[in-house]
């Protein structure tokens, strides 16, 4: 038992830390300008811990990582084209926002599946495979997991504080930078890993 709270503890304070200040921070506070915070955070949960799990496989495992340049290129265009996208801005019928107050599936879906793309062979990925490899598996993914999500509403609660000031084309203005920034950081990053 002490293990697996030694496990967690290092690997939430590693990633807590490492998860300060990153992409992923600001991803989650521009997703929040566009979501409810709790779809958001749900992605964000589901995401983190899909990747953290591979992760933990891969330090216990294997002790390789994936090939990360290509991904973090396609994750680049992606956050490019959800800049504009958010740039262009979006209206909704009548309808669709009856959908929308519904069901928050799509949010969730779209969360998840940035923030998978984005935390491919990320820091936060990195370390967590390294502290598989010295801890237990469930405890590093357990604490990995938790230090991210932890950090990453951070990110949403104080984004929220400032989105009550703020009026809404500057937030949508600010949003649209924060993608266009994550995928130059993403490109950039991907052409050094191919270089």
């Amino acid at each position: 038992m002490q293990d697996f709270n030694t496990a967690l503890a290092i690997s939430f304070g590693v990633i807590f830390v490492a998860e300060l200040g990153d992409k992923s921070q600001l991803m989650a506070l521009t997703f929040a300008t566009r979501f409810k915070a709790l779809p958001v955070i749900i992605g964000i949960t589901v995401a983190t811990a899909v990747v953290h799990l591979a992760s933990v496989a891969l330090g216990v495992g294997l002790g390789a990582a994936l090939p990360t340049g290509w991904i973090a290129l396609v994750a680049g265009l992606a956050f490019l084209g959800f800049g504009i996208w958010t740039l262009r801005g979006d209206s909704l019928t009548e309808e669709e926002q009856r959908k929308a107050e519904r069901t928050r599936r799509s949010a969730i879906i779209a969360v998840s599946i940035a923030f998978f793309l984005a935390e491919l062979g990320d820091k936060t990925m990195l370390a967590t495979i390294t502290l598989a490899t010295q801890h237990g598996w469930f405890g590093t993914w357990l604490g990995s997991t938790v230090g991210m999500v932890a950090a990453d509403a951070l990110a949403i609660w104080v984004g929220r504080i400032l989105g009550r000031r703020l009026p809404e084309k500057t937030i949508r203005y600010g949003a649209s930078a924060l993608f266009g920034i994550c995928g130059i950081w993403l490109l950039v990053d991907a052409v050094h890993q191919l270089t």
